[in-house]
């Protein structure tokens, strides 16, 4: 095997492995008690990581959370300021 399919081979493991849960830490440590060099697999994880990042959506726009609390029967609840801190704020 060359360079280039070693390469090859560690990038689809970073990808595969990445999408499954893993860390970038956990990944490199194995593939360096495999016998690897550790150029390769930076190069590698240099690769995978940019190919991930340009299939990742681009969000266009923040998201907006709101908050509501609700009570046992789907109503919103609302809070009101105790008279201290109506007053002291």
């Amino acid at each position: 095997m060359s360079r280039q399919d070693d390469r090859k081979n560690i990038v689809n493991y970073f990808k595969k492995n990445l999408k499954k849960g893993y860390t970038l830490d956990a990944l490199r440590i194995a593939l360096l008690n495999q016998g690897y060099l550790k150029v390769l697999i930076e190069r590698a994880v240099e690769q995978a990581t940019s190919e991930l990042s340009k299939a990742a959506p681009v969000l266009k726009e923040k998201p907006v959370i709101k908050y509501e609390i609700i009570d046992e029967y789907d109503n919103p609840v609302t809070i009101k300021k105790s008279w201290w801190k109506r007053v002291f704020g």
